[in-house]
């Protein structure tokens, strides 16, 4: 693994366990066991890592939700799948997903990151809403409505959720937030 993708690794755990401002480039420089100069090589400043953090965070994220499209038909099935991830990022209630993360600090973020954190939520409330239309039609999420709208509480409710187990350190505490979204999918 290079020098750069151990950082971006080693920023985004740290990150996700103690927020953006949680960290500094000397704890990733005694991570890495390299000097300080080094981790500014890769990153000249703090805002250059966020917004790096975000962009591969992202690009993963709709991979994961394309493999997610292709692998399961049913609009229930996909968005039981969602929650699975967030339920494996929230890590029993002891860490939260990147972007959810990131959007808790974003005073302290350059313009480009806040346009990646607002990119990846339009992202994935669009994939989310492709959902809830799908689940219209093929009859597998129930009570679908307005799929845009429902899409937009969807995306909340799991953001929120992930704050919620957080701030009390339990993973049950996710669960009961997400329980309605887990009981429309047939």
């Amino acid at each position: 693994m290079d020098t750069r993708t151990h950082l971006l690794d080693q920023a985004e755990h740290l990150a996700r366990q103690r927020g953006f401002d949680g960290f500094s480039f000397a704890d990733l420089a005694a991570g890495a066991d390299i000097r300080k100069a080094s981790v500014h090589y890769h990153f000249p400043a703090k805002g250059d890592l966020s917004q790096a953090l975000i962009a591969r965070y992202r690009a993963v994220f709709m991979e994961r939700l394309h493999d997610i499209s292709l692998a399961h038909p049913t609009a229930g099935a996909r968005l039981l799948r969602l929650l699975d991830l967030y339920r494996i990022a929230s890590e029993g209630g002891r860490s939260l997903c990147l972007c959810v993360a990131l959007s808790v600090t974003q005073a302290a973020l350059p313009k480009e990151t806040i346009a990646e954190i607002v990119a990846f939520h339009r992202d994935v409330t669009a994939w989310l809403e492709a959902v809830f239309r799908l689940g219209q039609s093929d009859g597998s999420l129930q009570r679908v409505v307005d799929p845009r709208a429902e899409a937009q509480a969807a995306m909340a409710q799991v953001e929120g959720a992930q704050i919620m187990a957080r701030a009390a350190g339990d993973p049950s505490r996710f669960e009961a937030a997400i329980f309605t979204l887990v009981s429309r999918a047939i």
